[in-house]
């Protein structure tokens, strides 16, 4: 999955959080619907729309998650963007926000889109810039684990799997946050086995998601006991204790002991 389907899935799930990137109130998301629209008789699609579904007055938002330095981007979007009102002929006004990781990926030629930067009704958000606050959303806080570098990913998941238990009462919410996080987690880590992640965080909700069902057909999940007592010293070495350990895999704990002492003699 790239990364701007992930973003695509959040935006679709919780619209909120569009509406805190870009600095407004997340209350405003009851007032839209997001989607993906096909532009007619061209090769274009628009991948993320915020089309207005309490009346005229509220605009249109065109989201492009844009992780791929490109240096004939604004020409294509803008493009999409007046085909569209073209072959539409949408009441609301529009506006345009395109999401980079940083501003190194930002590289496209801007001199004769100039007017649209300056009156801001194109904006640019690079997300690492994005606040970092103790009071920080928790929908933030994914935008920022989606980017987060190896290194930091982990904790930051951790962190944000415990505030979302702790803040968030709403079960249903709750659980597709936690999903949407280890989806996260399954595309950054990919060194790491479905195991392995789901000990670390001591969860069994990845087993509902829906990339975890697509690799389990695929068979990609399936192994025996041997591959999963590899995987011990490993996250012994993350701080998790042989009994959580064997609870999180369904193993004996005498058997994840024992290839913890195995490992230690090798």
């Amino acid at each position: 999955m790239k990364t701007d389907s992930l973003f695509y899935r959040l935006f679709q799930e919780f619209p909120a959080i569009f509406f805190e990137i870009i600095g407004n109130t997340p209350q405003l998301a009851d007032n839209y619907q997001f989607s993906s629209v096909e532009v007619k008789q061209t090769a274009f699609r628009i991948d993320g729309v915020f089309l207005s579904s309490q009346g005229e007055e509220n605009p249109i938002y065109f989201v492009e998650v844009q992780f791929q330095p490109d240096r004939d981007f604004y020409a294509r979007f803008l493009a999409e963007i007046f085909l569209y009102l073209r072959q539409n002929k949408p009441a609301n006004n529009w506006r345009a926000v395109v999401l980079y990781p940083n501003q190194n990926a930002d590289i496209a030629d801007t001199k004769h889109y100039q007017e649209f930067f300056a009156s801001e009704r194109v904006r640019r958000i690079y997300l690492d810039r994005l606040e970092a606050s103790a009071d920080q959303s928790i929908g933030i806080v994914i935008v920022k684990l989606a980017i987060a570098p190896p290194t930091t990913t982990v904790e930051l998941a951790r962190e944000l799997v415990s505030r979302v238990r702790q803040q968030v009462t709403n079960d249903l919410q709750q659980r597709q946050l936690v999903q949407l996080i280890e989806t996260i987690l399954f595309y950054k880590l990919p060194t790491m086995s479905r195991e392995e992640i789901e000990a670390m965080f001591e969860l069994s909700d990845l087993k509902q998601t829906k990339v975890y069902q697509e690799a389990k057909e695929e068979g990609k999940l399936e192994g025996i006991i041997e591959g999963k007592l590899e995987s011990v010293p490993r996250l012994l070495a993350l701080g998790l204790t042989v009994e959580q350990i064997a609870q999180a895999f369904g193993l004996n704990v005498e058997d994840v002991r024992r290839a913890a002492q195995n490992q230690a003699t090798q």
